[in-house]
């Protein structure tokens, strides 16, 4: 998209670059073409772009990505965008904004990518929405102010280094990789803008709980310039953290390092289990194919040589009928780092079903007193561990608490979303839970004929 094309463009739509909206158009093709080319699409891609604007980097992700999805703000410029792009069905147009999103419809088309030319205004919430945990981008090449830019890579003890560094910094590796100068955009701005790589953070941290962290880093730089001590929680002794993290009782927020950051959220963090994803010497009941107790062995035991044992599973909806799913710590011994039931655990020896569900709703989410009801039952056999396991619902609107040890991150999806997203990536989720909810949404479906 060059000068000219941009001008005449932008008259046909009736559109006055607006300076509230952060509206500045690339121009420079060559530009365009090297930022989508950051982008590394391959085959089986889905390219979300937030805003697009009339399209410079659009026209060069077309004819690469599998999928694209085109988010774009100003009502004029998305209806351009529909218009042009029509006739192709695997390109799809969202008037809406970016940092309002549902990014949980994503989920199922993964591996998604993030493009966009961000408004200086708007980028900072765009990223979050887009790039918080749970995410589904595996990749984003941005381009924002260049200040901005040097926040997200600020060090400890620097004028830049705050919030935003350590939310970035804590899911993501990010690099700039190039400067863009004003003349690149129509209308030009007044600084300059730089093009970021963003790609997910190794599994180098020790895990934690993420809504903590955020918690106690916007306590710590409510005040940046005062010690830390009056702006943290008393679920522990100030005094007894700083010895663990190793930083001195008058430390401010913007000395701490992220791993720093990270060993004063386990310290904070008061949860039970928070370093206890399983233990290998529960004590389990050991069945038979007719879930008739034989003898007992330990946990180890059981998963290693493949006995027979039992489970439950929970389906915790809340009052929009939205199906809470957790994805399993990387800790975990079985399904590591995949999407499961709201909640679901092992019967140690002598325990109930019933009473099982309630425990594990306690230990794994918080909810306590919660109404649990059986809708359905599966004999032990490979999808589920060999494991029979029975099938237990509950409502519950409140707050869902985790141990990080056991569940990395959790989400309310429709129904309909999570029928779509297994049916189009069965991989992304524990095979137990694949098998309940063939049980659940066989129920669910019966249901509804009988209610029509």
């Amino acid at each position: 998209m060059n000068p000219t094309d941009t001008g005449k463009r932008l008259t046909q739509l009736g559109v006055i670059p607006s300076k509230k909206l952060g509206q500045n158009f690339l121009i420079d093709e060559n530009v365009s073409r090297w930022i989508v080319a950051q982008l590394d699409v391959q085959p089986g891609d889905t390219v979300v772009e937030v805003g697009p604007g009339i399209g410079a980097l659009t026209e060069h992700v077309i004819g690469v990505a599998d999928h694209v999805i085109l988010i774009e703000f100003d009502a004029r410029l998305a209806e351009g965008l529909k218009i042009k792009y029509d006739s192709m069905s695997h390109v799809e147009v969202y008037h809406h904004d970016g940092a309002r999103f549902d990014v949980r419809q994503l989920f199922k088309y993964q591996p998604v990518k993030l493009l966009g030319n961000l408004p200086y205004s708007a980028g900072g919430a765009i990223m979050r929405n887009f790039m918080s945990r749970p995410s589904p981008v595996c990749r984003a090449v941005l381009m924002l102010q260049k200040e901005f830019i040097d926040r997200i890579i600020a060090e400890p003890r620097t004028k830049s280094y705050g919030v935003l560094s350590l939310r970035m910094q804590s899911e993501w590796v990010s690099k700039p990789v190039k400067t863009i100068p004003p003349q690149a955009f129509f209308p030009r701005p007044l600084i300059d803008s730089t093009v970021m790589i963003c790609e997910p953070r190794p599994a180098d941290l020790p895990v934690y709980d993420a809504r903590l962290f955020d918690e106690l880093v916007r306590r710590g730089f409510s005040q940046r310039r005062k010690q830390m001590r009056k702006q943290m929680p008393d679920t522990a002794k100030w005094e007894d953290v700083t010895v663990s993290v190793g930083v001195a009782e008058t430390s401010r927020a913007e000395e701490l390092t992220l791993e720093q950051w990270v060993d004063l959220v386990r310290s904070y963090d008061d949860h039970p289990l928070k370093n206890n994803p399983q233990r290998g010497d529960e004590i389990f009941d050991i069945v038979d194919e007719n879930d008739d107790v034989q003898r007992q062995a330990t946990r180890d035991e059981a998963h290693r040589e493949g006995l027979l044992h039992r489970a439950v599973h929970m389906f915790v909806f809340n009052k929009r009928h939205e199906l809470f799913l957790q994805k399993r710590s990387r800790l975990k011994d079985v399904h590591p780092g995949v999407w499961d039931s709201s909640a679901a655990g092992h019967l140690n020896a002598g325990e109930g079903y019933e009473e099982t569900a309630v425990r594990e709703l306690q230990e794994e989410l918080g909810i306590v007193g919660a109404d649990v009801q059986e809708i359905g039952s599966i004999a032990a056999c490979e999808k589920t561990g060999w494991e029979h396991v029975r099938l237990f619902t509950a409502r519950h609107d409140g707050a869902v608490r985790f141990p990080c040890s056991e569940i990395e991150a959790g989400e309310w999806f429709g129904l309909d979303e999570v029928r779509r997203w297994i049916g189009m990536r069965p991989q992304d989720f524990a095979s137990g839970f694949i098998a309940c909810w063939a049980v659940f949404d066989a129920a669910y479906q019966k249901r509804l004929t009988d209610d029509s």
